[in-house]
């Protein structure tokens, strides 16, 4: 009884990582197209930094589920110790990472506040500045979210931008965009720069942000508890074959 128990637990565990391996490569393929593609698709992402990261975050999650389904799959239907022990060191050091952010999200959750983005942005932002990570991230949130500043554009009043651009009421990434010309041209660039609210984006990013994610914050929550819950059954399994293998 215990054998029968031992080799169904074999092949759930070797199925279940087959379709990590597969999710994995997946996600290896579309990353890797997206990079070397000849089409002209690269220069469509690499124009949005947000967009050019993600593909980078998919080759990483890519890798990672390549990695355990692999280890998982060989481990099981080979019956290797050494695989399935590797296999629940990798899914426990992911699980503790995971906890310990969500620890961490809760105790400086009070950093996640409008005021402290907007002190931020006052002290550091700097407008067109392709080499500051700071600058650039806030380029591509108020370019990919159509928004200007964290509460409003006022925001960038008595700044870092301002000192060193006195000419500018607002950096360019608040301009509004023609969207017949796929956001390349903007729309009124200096009426925009001086201050014009026809031109700009007028909602600020924290609005914008939120209410972009409240779509989807019950999705995510119910995702996450499926990983975290995959994620303990995967260390079960992996422990249970490893301690029944002789």
């Amino acid at each position: 009884m215990e054998g029968d128990c031992l080799s169904c637990m074999k092949y759930l565990m070797f199925i279940f990582n087959f379709f990590i391996f597969l999710g994995g490569s997946f996600l290896l393929g579309v990353g890797l197209w997206v990079l070397l593609d000849p089409m002209g698709f690269r220069e469509i992402v690499a124009a949005n930094p947000l967009l050019f990261t993600g593909v980078y975050v998919i080759l990483a999650l890519g890798g990672l589920l390549f990695l355990l389904g692999f280890l998982g799959c060989c481990g099981a239907i080979r019956e290797n110790k050494c695989l399935l022990l590797f296999f629940f060191m990798l899914i426990l050091f992911i699980f503790l990472t995971e906890l310990a952010v969500a620890i961490l999200a809760f105790f400086f959750r009070e950093h996640l506040t409008r005021e402290y983005f907007t002190r931020e942005l006052k002290r550091h932002y700097q407008g067109h500045n392709n080499t500051d990570v700071f600058t650039s991230t806030w380029n591509a949130i108020m370019t990919t979210f159509d928004c200007c500043g964290v509460g409003s554009p006022d925001d960038f009043e008595e700044s870092l931008f301002r000192l060193i651009s006195p000419g500018k009421v607002v950096p360019e990434a608040c301009c509004q965009r023609n969207r017949f010309l796929g956001d390349v041209e903007h729309v009124g660039l200096e009426q925009c720069l001086s201050g014009s609210m026809a031109f700009r984006h007028n909602k600020g990013c924290y609005s914008a942000v939120v209410d972009y994610f409240e779509t989807y914050i019950y999705m995510a929550g119910a995702l996450a508890i499926v990983v975290l819950t995959v994620e303990l059954f995967a260390m079960v399994f992996a422990m249970c074959l490893f301690r029944g293998i002789q």
